[in-house]
C-alpha cells in the first residue's frame, strides 16, 4: 500500500493549456457581446434618426433648447462653485476636533444625504415663502424659482462634497500636520496651506463625479417651474405628441455639458497623478 501511495503522490500533473484557452474564450466572448451590443445600439440610433425624428420640428424647437441649455449651464456653474465652498466647510467640520462642530456637520450630512433632493427642493421652494404669508410685506425675491434651484442644489451637493473633502483630509498622513505645526504654522494655516491642497487632490475623483451628478439633478428643477431642459421637453411633447425629436435634443443638451466636464475631471486627475509622481 505504501508503494501505491508513493506512486500516486509522484504522478505529475499533465501540462495542458486549458487555463489559457479558457481565458481566450472569455476574452473573445466578451468582445463578441460588446460588438453585438454596439451594433444593436447603432442600429437603434439609426432607426430613430431616420424614421422617428421630425427635422422640421427640431429646427423649430432648437432655440428653446438652447435657452434651456444656457439656463442649466448657469445654474450648474453657480451651484457648483457654492457647493464646493460649502462642502469644504462641511468637510472641515467633519474632521474638527470640537465635538459640537463635528456633530453639527454630521447631522447636516446625514439629513441632506438621507432625504431626496426633490423633497428638499419642495421644502425650500414652498416652505420659505410661507413665512411671509402673515407679513404685510411681499416676498422679497422676485425670481424665486431660480433662487430656490440654486439654494437646493447647493445645500444638497455640499453634503456630498463635504464627505469627499473629509475623505481626502483623512487620507493625508498625520505626519503632514505634525510637520507643519513643528515649523510654527497655526492649525488654520497648516490646514489651508498643507492639508487642504493634498485633500483636494485625493478627493478629485469623488468631487468630479458629484459635479456630473449635479448636472443631471438639474432635471428635477422642472417641479419648480424652472424652464430647464426637461421642462422644454415636456412642453414640446404635450403640444406635438412627438417624443423622439425632443428626446434627441435633451440627450444632446445634457451630453454637451457632461462630456466636456468628464474630460476636464480626467485631465485634472492625470495632472494630479503626474504632479504626485514628481513631488
Amino acid at each position: 500500500m505504501a508503494g501505491t501511495y508513493s506512486d500516486e503522490t509522484n504522478v505529475e500533473e499533465p501540462q495542458t493549456n486549458d487555463g489559457v484557452l479558457t481565458d481566450r474564450r472569455v476574452k473573445w466572448f466578451g468582445i463578441a457581446v460588446a460588438g453585438l451590443f454596439t451594433l444593436a445600439v447603432l442600429y437603434l440610433l439609426y432607426r430613430i434618426l431616420t424614421d422617428f425624428v421630425d427635422y422640421e420640428l427640431m429646427q423649430a424647437i432648437v432655440p428653446r433648447f438652447v435657452d434651456a441649455y444656457l439656463l442649466v449651464l448657469q445654474i450648474f456653474l453657480i451651484s457648483s462653485v457654492l457647493s464646493l465652498i460649502a462642502g469644504t466647510l462641511v468637510g472641515l467640520g467633519r474632521v474638527s476636533r470640537t465635538r459640537f462642530t463635528r456633530s453639527i456637520a454630521t447631522a447636516y450630512v446625514e439629513f441632506f444625504r438621507g432625504t431626496p433632493l426633490l423633497f428638499q427642493l419642495f421644502i425650500i421652494y414652498l416652505g420659505i415663502p410661507a413665512f411671509w404669508r402673515a407679513s404685510p410685506q411681499p416676498f422679497p425675491i422676485e425670481n424665486w424659482s431660480f433662487a430656490a434651484a440654486i439654494i437646493g442644489l447647493t445645500i444638497n451637493h455640499a453634503a456630498y462634497s463635504g464627505e469627499a473633502i473629509k475623505g481626502g483630509i483623512t487620507a493625508v498622513p498625520d505626519g503632514q500636520m505634525e510637520a507643519a505645526r513643528s515649523l510654527g504654522m497655526s492649525y488654520i494655516d497648516a490646514m489651508r496651506e498643507v492639508i487642504l491642497p493634498q485633500a483636494a487632490r485625493n478627493a478629485l475623483a469623488a468631487l468630479g463625479n458629484d459635479q456630473v451628478i449635479l448636472v443631471k439633478d438639474t432635471s428635477l428643477l422642472t417641479v419648480l417651474a424652472v424652464p430647464e431642459i426637461i421642462s422644454v421637453f415636456r412642453n414640446v411633447n404635450s403640444n406635438t405628441f412627438d417624443a423622439w425629436t425632443p428626446i434627441v435634443l435633451v440627450a444632446v443638451a445634457y451630453l454637451a455639458i457632461t462630456l466636456p466636464l468628464g474630460k476636464l475631471v480626467r485631465y485634472l486627475e492625470r495632472r494630479s497623478e503626474w504632479g504626485e509622481s514628481h513631488d
